[in-house]
């Protein structure tokens, strides 16, 4: 299995290089030159697998430079109960009939990007010990994935992280979970904007060929293959356990800001897991919601992004979004170039032809929205109906996946992180603090180690080379 660039560079490289690389060097997103497809006796195979080797058998299909026991071995490492905290690692929890919630966010950080980054942090110390290398990994978070990579990434050899964040932007849990880690390989760069200014200064930095060679730059946001690769395999668990054989099919509803959690399922769609609709569902920031229902993609201005209550989804430019249009347009890099580099970049946004347009439903996807006043009301309903409290996300995720029946398809709503972290919101719902992990008791009190930025690509350079 090779990779290729979204932007028309052909050049075919292994798994094991664009793991440690990022972006490609012509600015586009890696994907595979072909998706493996899954037959039906596949399926009947993986169905019975335990997760932590249903997912080697998944990312064996993609990764042919890793000796095949060292791949199983690493999975086996990462997806354990004791991280996850049960055997299925991600269980289904039932609302009501043809309805369930997807468990993600059981492991360390209590967010689904620990799903990912918990196997990209042990891929990443594999790859380089066997390189004898280092990486200084580069990312920006809203967030979640900022925990997630630091949690994952602490104490590993030959690693450092500088993670960007928009200073004040997320909520006093997230703030805690980062800055209270004192590893000296663990850098939190606060940036005095939003989540796309931080986003907009990796890309930056990745695209300068030569800075990003010199001082050895990775990254782990989901413009990183293997991170959106590791995502592909809940898809499939949560199917198996929704369903009882494969003629059956499913919904699967996404909290989506930055698009790698349900371009994972796009994935997954297009190998041949039978999921009939993806949702997408958006916040106030409706850029891809936007998109979806109108073929024209518009990017915010930093003062046009809202900032809500569920804040990991305030994101009005989604990086991976690239990767979808690449297969929307039949492959077509130069098209892709054009539409992101030569319109998203310069115009900040572009607009599908009609023919174009008209090929987005063969692909499953149908989108929405959500306001804080419809979060409030579906955390609200679905504590008093089921007894489960979930967060803003996944309410937005429940929200739309309501407005998106099909007739005897169930639908799994992807729960995005625990109820913890946006307590504030769970306050103004439920009038009671959501419950807390003891081993996460008093966690906002903590000593922060973080340095304030300005929205400056040359400020981070600047950090990057005075601290490697």
């Amino acid at each position: 299995m090779k990779y290729l660039s979204t932007r028309g560079d052909a050049t075919e490289r292994g798994f094991s290089e664009i793991l440690l690389e990022g972006l490609a060097p012509d600015g586009g997103l890696y994907l595979p030159t072909h998706y493996p497809k899954v037959d039906e006796a596949t399926l009947a195979r993986w169905r019975v697998l335990p997760y932590a080797e249903l997912a080697y058998e998944i990312l064996s299909l993609f990764i042919d430079d890793i000796p095949g026991e060292d791949l199983r071995t690493l999975t086996h490492k990462t997806y354990t109960e004791a991280a996850f905290g049960s055997k299925a690692i991600v269980p289904l929890k039932p609302l009501e009939p043809g309805l369930y919630l997807e468990a993600l966010s059981n492991g360390p950080t209590l967010a689904f990007k620990d799903m990912a980054m918990q196997l990209l942090g042990n891929l990443f110390e594999y790859e380089l010990k066997r390189r004898g290398e280092t990486l200084n990994i580069l990312g920006a978070t809203s967030g979640d994935t900022g925990s997630a990579a630091e949690y994952a990434m602490r104490g590993k050899q030959g690693v450092r992280v500088f993670m960007l964040s928009p200073h004040g932007r997320m909520s006093p849990f997230q703030q805690a979970q980062m800055f209270s880690l004192q590893d000296a390989n663990i850098h939190n760069l606060a940036v005095q904007g939003v989540f796309d200014d931080c986003q907009d200064i990796v890309k930056a930095v990745s695209n300068d060929l030569a800075f990003k060679r010199q001082y050895r730059i990775g990254t782990v946001n989901s413009i990183n293959w293997a991170r959106l690769l590791a995502q592909v395999v809940y898809y499939f668990a949560g199917y198996f356990q929704a369903t009882q054989n494969n003629d059956e099919q499913v919904n699967f509803a996404v909290p989506s800001g930055n698009f790698g959690n349900i371009c994972a399922g796009h994935v997954a769609r297009m190998m041949g897991l039978p999921i009939a609709q993806l949702i997408l569902a958006t916040n106030e920031n409706d850029v891809l919601d936007e998109f979806f229902r109108s073929g024209s993609y518009r990017v915010r201005k930093s003062h046009e992004t809202h900032e809500t209550s569920s804040p990991s989804m305030d994101i009005s430019k989604a990086s991976n979004f690239e990767r979808f249009v690449f297969d929307l347009l039949g492959r077509d890099g130069e098209r892709t170039r054009h539409l992101f580099k030569d319109e998203v970049e310069l115009q900040g946004r572009f607009s599908l032809m009609p023919t174009e347009a008209a090929r987005i439903a063969s692909f499953g996807f149908v989108s929405g929205r959500s306001t804080h006043a419809d979060r409030v009301a579906t955390i609200r309903d679905t504590f008093e109906r089921f007894g489960v409290t979930i967060d803003p996300h996944t309410a937005d995720g429940l929200k739309v996946a309501r407005e998106h029946p099909l007739p005897g398809i169930t639908t799994l709503v992807l729960e995005t992180a625990l109820p913890i972290k946006f307590a504030d919101t769970i306050r103004e719902a439920l009038g009671h603090e959501p419950e807390r992990p003891a081993a996460l008791a008093g966690i906002e009190a903590l000593p922060k180690r973080f340095t304030v930025v300005p929205p400056s690509v040359d400020r981070v350079k600047g950090y990057i080379g005075e601290h490697c």
